[in-house]
C-alpha cells in the first residue's frame, strides 16, 4: 500500500485505469468513464487539494495496481477536526477475497489518524452485500445520531454533467 502522489506517472496511471475498472463495474455506475476523463483525475485531485489516494499493487508486479482508496477531508463541527470521508474505494475483481480491501482501509484509517481526523464516513449501495460486509468487520456501521432518527442516507443533486 502507498499514498499515491498525483505528480507521478506511474500513479497517475493506475489512478486512471482503476477509476475507468470502478465506474464500469456495476457497483461504480456500471459504465465505465471515458479514457480522457479517467487521465485527468489525478490532476484535478491534487489540483482540489484535500484529497488523499491509497494505491494497492502486485507483489509480483510493481506496475500492477490492484486496488484503490480515495478519500476526501471534510470537517466535524460536532467535533471540531477534520473528517476523512472514503470517497471511491475499489479491488479488480482478480484481486477480490485477497485482503487488498482490508490493507487499503488499515492504510486509510492510518492516513486519517495521522491527520488528526475524528473518523472516517463513507458511502455503499444497498445491495453490495461484500463490501457492506468488510466494512462491518473494519467497525463501520449505518450512522446515526440517535435511534428513534433513524440512519442517514446518502442523497444527492446534480449540479453538472460529466
Amino acid at each position: 500500500m502507498l499514498v499515491a502522489d498525483y505528480s507521478n506517472t506511474c500513479h497517475q496511471a493506475a489512478i486512471a485505469d482503476l477509476m475507468q475498472g470502478y465506474s464500469g463495474d456495476l457497483m461504480g455506475g456500471g459504465s465505465a468513464l471515458p479514457r480522457e476523463h479517467c487521465a485527468k483525475i489525478s490532476k484535478a485531485l491534487e489540483t482540489f487539494g484535500h484529497a488523499v489516494t491509497v494505491l494497492a499493487f502486485s507483489k509480483e508486479s510493481s506496475n500492477l495496481p490492484l486496488g484503490i482508496a480515495t478519500s476526501i477531508t471534510s470537517f466535524s463541527t460536532f467535533y471540531l477536526k477534520p473528517v476523512l470521508n472514503l470517497h471511491d474505494v475499489y479491488v479488480v475483481p482478480a484481486a477480490r477475497k485477497l485482503g487488498v480491501g482490508k490493507a487499503l482501509l488499515e492504510a486509510t484509517t492510518a492516513v486519517a489518524l495521522r491527520s488528526g481526523c475524528c473518523k472516517l464516513t463513507l458511502e455503499v449501495l444497498t445491495h453490495n452485500t461484500p463490501a457492506k460486509r468488510l466494512y462491518e468487520k473494519f467497525g463501520f456501521q449505518p450512522y446515526q445520531l440517535a435511534g428513534e432518527a433513524g440512519t442517514a442516507e446518502f442523497w444527492e443533486k446534480s449540479l453538472a454533467a460529466l
